[in-house]
């Protein structure tokens, strides 16, 4: 029975190489020299810690990140950029969690999709991957 799966997740490896090309161009860049600007990656929780002078300069860092991420072949969406600025004294704090797998909610609504599209395939939820197995009926003639 032929099978596919599919999943949403996000090359560790790829992520850093592009965190480390947006440090690399911030620091290069002439509207942020003398500003205070701090680009941490926290590999273990997935989130992109951003600090910067203002609002204005982490939405441009925000904008290399997405731009260089692209480059590096991921997608603009694994960053959850809904989350507000905080801004403490002079220091604009952001935290860019990274979506790393499906959430168990999406992963109901896709499997529920395909089952009602009247397909003839099963579907299973992993807890990482989302399995499809194609049922195939062979006609018999009589």
């Amino acid at each position: 029975m032929p099978s596919f799966d599919f999943t949403s997740k996000v090359d560790p490896q790829t992520l850093d190489n592009a965190i480390n090309v947006v440090k690399k161009e911030i620091t290069n860049r002439f509207d942020f020299k003398g500003s205070h600007v701090v680009i941490d990656l926290d590999k273990k929780e997935f989130k992109v810690s951003l600090e910067a002078d203002s609002e204005m300069k982490i939405g441009q860092i925000i904008d290399v990140l997405i731009s260089r991420s692209m480059k590096q072949g991921l997608a603009a969406e694994v960053y959850d950029l809904s989350k507000e600025v905080n801004a403490s004294g002079k220091i604009v704090k952001k935290e860019v969690p990274v979506r790393n797998g499906i959430k168990q909610e999406d992963a109901k609504k896709i499997v529920k999709l395909i089952k009602d599209s009247g397909l003839k395939v099963q579907a299973a939820i992993d807890p990482c991957i989302i399995f499809y197995c194609m049922v195939r009926h062979s006609k018999r003639s009589s």
